[in-house]
């Protein structure tokens, strides 16, 4: 229960449908499809098309989504793989020729196919009731007559805005800077570009005059990405992995995504009595960020695209998770080779959604770093991903740079089960943070019986290329007890991620939606 002479802001309750996303205009279109009739995945849609408008620097059509969907009226859980692959003529042999030893972040080398489009497609066709030219309509709206720039996003926008390359700056900058709170920014190119989707579906933008601006502009930058490639880019139906923590069950999606890298750190955790330790004290930061070390550094030796993951179950077996928890010292840190990707919190969007039948979903939508390559189509200002930078270029590594396969990812949308039932779809965006935050939210809510909006509002912590940022909300003594078992202890520039939820109470019939403060959106229900 929050203290309500601190500020704060209540968990949302509702009885019909709920929505909770980063965005308050994207959340309000998402419930505005609810009650026209759309079911839970038409609403996650148009959020996410809204997103790309109101948080461009974050997600776009030039990215990525990852979704779960829980069916109406069934208890199984569907896993969309809507990643993209990356283009054929990509050589990890020529680029460590060329003197690379990782992918620049900023070079077209790192433009992934975009699956984000076809995954939105696939999605409306198999699960959604509505149709695209209706659930694509308020992101068209949104982005001709603009939207006021919310004060996260332009703090985003300021701190990012030199990734901006060429094309880039001319359609995401005002006079050469970037907008400021309450500016509106319009994307008249990703207007179109809907507008094509709405009436063509997938072949309104992998095919024709999009996908020719798209390949003309890749390839004047010096890609090798051919019309084939953008073809072939497809979504895959993926089984979740899942793990116990105590009667419940976390399901992830499966890799190339990180998520079993949660189920992991809540395996390693599970062998800690969490629940006896002050939730923000210094023993539990300190067996959280060990087990982060560990579990991350598990991801960079084994996860990569499906076709190359050989470890699976090793990642998932109780054994693993009890052999790693033996290493974890209460009283010293542990020293474990830096991570394998590069280690800069990014942020993302998450959107998850509960309609009137039961129907449940969480999606994932990003561009990877804050504005993704920094390279924009030239015709309609499409930013390009760059997820191919989540590719080593170690030779024989499971995740090497090769053409057709898709890298490991951040992005990770996940659910919550009890007793055979889903009692929570939610996300943790923040980069490499989110299976950490997965964690995180999870012991919040059963080790320490915080309500979902108090889980989600907690101070974080993460250890990750060997410092362990603290935010704000800890206490200078435990940041002191940290630092005296020999962490290297920081309080980071901008907030830890961010989080969406909605719980599920099927006795009482109740949905309690939660978003996090550290972005500008909102849970919104009726």
């Amino acid at each position: 229960m929050r203290d309500f002479q601190l500020p704060g802001r209540s968990a949302v309750l509702a009885t019909g449908a709920m929505v909770a996303t980063s965005h308050p205009i994207a959340a309000q279109i998402a419930l505005r499809i609810l009650q026209d009739g759309g079911n839970a995945v038409d609403a996650a849609i148009a959020g996410a098309a809204a997103l790309s408008v109101c948080e461009p620097h974050m997600c776009g059509l030039g990215g990525d989504t990852f979704a779960l969907v829980k069916p109406a009226g069934d208890e199984r859980v569907v896993a969309l793989n809507g990643s993209g692959r990356a283009p054929m003529g990509l050589d990890a042999a020529d680029l460590r020729a060329r003197g690379m030893a990782t992918i620049p972040l900023g070079a077209v080398e790192s433009v992934t196919l975009p699956g984000a489009v076809d995954a939105f497609c696939r999605l409306s066709e198999d699960w959604g009731l509505l149709g695209l030219e209706a659930i694509l309509a308020p992101a068209i709206a949104c982005a001709e007559a603009g939207v006021p720039v919310a004060p996260r996003v332009a703090h985003h926008w300021a701190c990012h805005a030199r990734t901006l390359q060429g094309a880039a700056r001319d359609r995401f900058l005002h006079a050469g800077a970037a907008p400021g709170v309450g500016d509106l920014f319009r994307a008249p190119g990703l207007a179109e570009v809907l507008r094509r989707i709405a009436a063509k579906g997938r072949a309104g933008f992998y095919e024709g005059e999009v996908a020719d601006d798209i390949l003309s502009s890749l390839r004047a930058a010096g890609g090798t990405h051919t019309a084939d490639d953008l073809a072939a880019t497809k979504s895959t139906y993926d089984a979740p992995v899942y793990s116990p923590y105590k009667d419940f069950e976390l399901v992830e999606h499966p890799p190339n995504g990180q998520g079993v890298i949660a189920n992991l750190m809540l395996n390693i955790l599970s062998h800690f009595d969490l629940g006896t330790l002050d939730p923000l004290g210094s023993a539990r930061a300190h067996f959280e960020a060990e087990a982060a070390k560990l579990a991350y550094d598990a991801r960079d030796r084994f996860v990569a695209d499906p076709g190359h993951v050989t470890r699976l179950d090793h990642l998932l077996s109780m054994e693993t998770a009890a052999g790693l928890a033996a290493l974890i010292d209460p009283g010293r840190v542990l020293t474990l080779p830096a991570p394998g990707i590069e280690a800069v919190h990014r942020d993302t969007v998450c959107i998850t959604v509960v309609d009137a039948d039961g129907m449940a979903i969480s999606l994932i939508h990003s561009l990877f770093h804050a504005f993704g390559s920094g390279i924009a189509s030239d015709r309609f200002g499409l930013l390009f991903q760059n997820r191919g930078a989540g590719f080593t270029l170690t030779k024989g590594h499971p995740n090497e740079a090769m053409g057709g396969k898709r890298p490991m990812h951040t992005i990770i949308p996940a659910m919550l089960r009890q007793g055979g039932r889903v009692v929570m779809p939610f996300g943790v965006m923040g980069g490499a943070y989110q299976a950490c935050g997965h964690a995180r939210l999870i012991t919040n809510l059963l080790d320490y019986g915080m309500d979902l909006q108090t889980a989600i509002d907690a101070p974080r912590s993460f250890a990750f290329a060997g410092a362990l940022q603290t935010e704000r909300g800890y206490a200078p003594k435990v940041r002191a007890a940290l630092a005296a078992l020999g962490h290297k202890v920081s309080v980071p520039d901008l907030a830890i991620g961010g989080a969406q939820a909605i719980w599920i109470d099927h006795a009482r019939g109740v949905l309690t939606g939660a978003s996090d403060p550290r972005k500008d959106g909102c849970a919104i229900g009726y």
